[in-house]
This record gives C-alpha cells, sequence and structure tokens, in this order.
C-alpha cells in the first residue's frame, strides 16, 4: 500500500509503498477515505516536536473499518469511523476522571503492546500518534475510533477528528463559554475557526478575529466573527480593548506562538478567560504580565479540545447533518497523497483554511 512517510526533520514526505501488518487483539485495520492537512503535523516535520522516525505522518482522519483482530467489540467490518489521535484506555487515573484527552496510553508512535503494523523490508516504521492518516490503510487500536453513522460524508468527517473537535471543544469544553459573552480569537487558521463557530454556537455576541492575512480574516466572518483585526495594521490589544472596554470575556490563543498567548492574556478582562489551545515548539516559554492572575485572569492550556471523543464526535457529526455546523466552508483545497508536499506548501504560505487528502 501507499503511504506518506517522513524520514527526517525538515526534508518533504515520501510516498512510497510499505507493508501493512494484519490487526491484533483489540486492534483493527481501516481503510481510509481521507485526511486532513494540520499545522500540528508541521512541528513533526519541521523537527519543533520530537519524533520516532521512520514515521507514516498524519493525525486527522476517517475511513471505513476492513478488518477487526480478535476480541474487537466497539466496531466491526463495515462501520465508518472517525479517528481520534488520543486513544482513551478507560482505566487509568485521566480516564476514570472523566478526562480521556490525557489518557496514559495515548498518544504514542507504536501499538499498546510496544510494536509497529507498518513495515519496509525489515525496517520498522512507526504509527504518528496512533492514527498515520497518510496511508491507504492503517491500524490502530479500537480505543481509537469512534463508528458513526453511514451518511456522513467521509470527507467531511475526517475534520471532525482534530481541528473541528480541538476548535469546537475548546470553547465547549475547556472554557465553557456563556451565552451573551464576548470573545476574542488570535489565528484564523482551521482551527481559529472551528474556535470561531464553536462561540457561534455557545451564543457569544461579540467574536473578535485576529490574524495577519486577509483572506483568514474574510473566512472569520464567514464563520460568524463579528469584527477583524489586521495584527499587521494596528495593534491587536489595543483595538479588541476600544470594542470592548476592559476586555474580552474570553481570549483564545490558536496559533502557538508564546508572544501571541501574551497578547491574548492582556486582551481579556479583569476575571477574564484565557485559553492556549495551539501547539507551541516543545521548548517554548511564555512570559506575562502577574498583575492579571492577580485580578482573576485565568490562563489554563486545552488539549484536543478537552474531548470526550466518544460523546463530542457523534454529537458533531449530528451538528453538521443538521445544518448548524459549517465544514464544506472549511475545505479550501483537495489533494491526493502523492501532491502530500505541495499541501503542506500551501498550508505554510497561509493560502488554505483546511485541504484535505482524499483517497
Amino acid at each position: 500500500m501507499k503511504a506518506a512517510v517522513l524520514y527526517k526533520p525538515k526534508t518533504p514526505l515520501v510516498v512510497e509503498e510499505i507493508e501493512i501488518e494484519e490487526p491484533q487483539s483489540h486492534e483493527v485495520m481501516v481503510r481510509m477515505a481521507a485526511a486532513g492537512i494540520c499545522r500540528s503535523d508541521l512541528h513533526f516535520i519541521e523537527g519543533l516536536w520530537p519524533a520516532r522516525l521512520p514515521m507514516v505522518m498524519g493525525h486527522e482522519g476517517a475511513g471505513v473499518v476492513e478488518k477487526v483482530g480478535t476480541h474487537v467489540t466497539r466496531v466491526s467490518e463495515g462501520d465508518h469511523v472517525i479517528f481520534s489521535w488520543v486513544p482513551s484506555c478507560g482505566v487509568c487515573r485521566y480516564c476514570t476522571e472523566g478526562r480521556p484527552y490525557l489518557c496514559e496510553a495515548g498518544p504514542s508512535s507504536r501499538m499498546l503492546d510496544k510494536t509497529t503494523r507498518f513495515r519496509k523490508g525489515d525496517q520498522v516504521i512507526y504509527h504518528q500518534t496512533a492514527v498515520s492518516a497518510f496511508a491507504e490503510r492503517t491500524v490502530t487500536h479500537e480505543t481509537a475510533v469512534v463508528k458513526i453513522c453511514d451518511d456522513m460524508p467521509l470527507d467531511k468527517a475526517a475534520l471532525i477528528g482534530c481541528s473541528v473537535m480541538t476548535g469546537v471543544g475548546a470553547v465547549t469544553n475547556t472554557a465553557k463559554v456563556r451565552v451573551g459573552g464576548s470573545v476574542a480569537v488570535f489565528g484564523c487558521g482551521g482551527v481559529g475557526l472551528n474556535v470561531i463557530q464553536g462561540a457561534c454556537l455557545a451564543g457569544a455576541t461579540r467574536i473578535i478575529a485576529v490574524d495577519t492575512l486577509e483572506n483568514k480574516l474574510a473566512l472569520a466572518c464567514e464563520f460568524g466573527a463579528t469584527d477583524t483585526i489586521n495584527a499587521t495594521k494596528e495593534d491587536p490589544v489595543a483595538r479588541i480593548r476600544e470594542l470592548v472596554p476592559g476586555g474580552v470575556d474570553y481570549a483564545f490563543e490558536v496559533i502557538g506562538i508564546p508572544e501571541v498567548v501574551a497578547q491574548a492574556f492582556e486582551a481579556a478582562n479583569k476575571g477574564g478567560e484565557v485559553v492556549m489551545v495551539g501547539m507551541p515548539p516543545v521548548d517554548a516559554t511564555l512570559s506575562i504580565h502577574t498583575t492579571g492572575l492577580f485580578l482573576g485572569k485565568t490562563l489554563q492550556g486545552s488539549f484536543y479540545g478537552s474531548t470526550r471523543f466518544r460523546m463530542d464526535m457523534p454529537a458533531l457529526v449530528e451538528l453538521y447533518m443538521t445544518h448548524r455546523l459549517k465544514l464544506e466552508e472549511l475545505i479550501s483545497r483537495v489533494y491526493s497523497l502523492e501532491q502530500i508536499n505541495e499541501a503542506f506548501e500551501a498550508l505554510k504560505r497561509g493560502e488554505v483554511a483546511r485541504s484535505i487528502i482524499k483517497f
């Protein structure tokens, strides 16, 4: 089968034929339908986050279960599924506390038995976060997939696996934005647009989008932003405080840049909530003014939208099927697997909201 493999940081992915092994106990083989191109993948490609290499890349996807190993009970052959890049074991401290997104079992570059299901001759090839979506087929643990209805388009469902869940979940699960609240969103890429539409779903009345690209700000308006700020043309913090005297109730950083986290912190009002959604380089540090903390501001991270994915992902599917969640509008371009490096270049240039690989 064909897969996109990262052999060395700061080099293009190699699309090539590799071998895939049969699913073992509690594992499933999924025939991929579509996979999203996410900026988080770039952190591995550019060496900003460590990874076991070589590795089949991709962590956002959807497909159809083709084979099941022994003892699989959650899905059956033929089921349509979305991947979760954090499998939840159900028994660790975090799972039993209702925080499966922090499960001690994942994300991982190997299966739960510490082996992999990818090979190229004698060479072991690792998995990306239990998914490896940039392949015609993949094998993962049954706890890393969730069954969805068969009439949900799989190319749209793929986006729910990361960008939609991360963005909407940051609003509804992590921050729990209240009806009538004011919101600022720093960064209007694929995840940031979903923070914006999550804020709309939550009933926020003022949603301020901040970015450095006019095309992203135009998209932000389509997803529900009431105001836009181009950070290359004016001070976003000062402008936010003009639009909402005292600052916003909720500020979301969706880029992964510490300096922007600090801006979001300054843009929040006394008692406001600041949520870092973006994925910063692994060794990044943050500097903020502590007076804000003293005045009741909270600063927290949101990992994978604080998802309980077996509940949340089917709910997001239902929102789409009832025309209350935008998914088509997120997809700027569709690529083949062979065009994957072209897709990442377009992402780096800021030309797209979300691109997908369609199999």
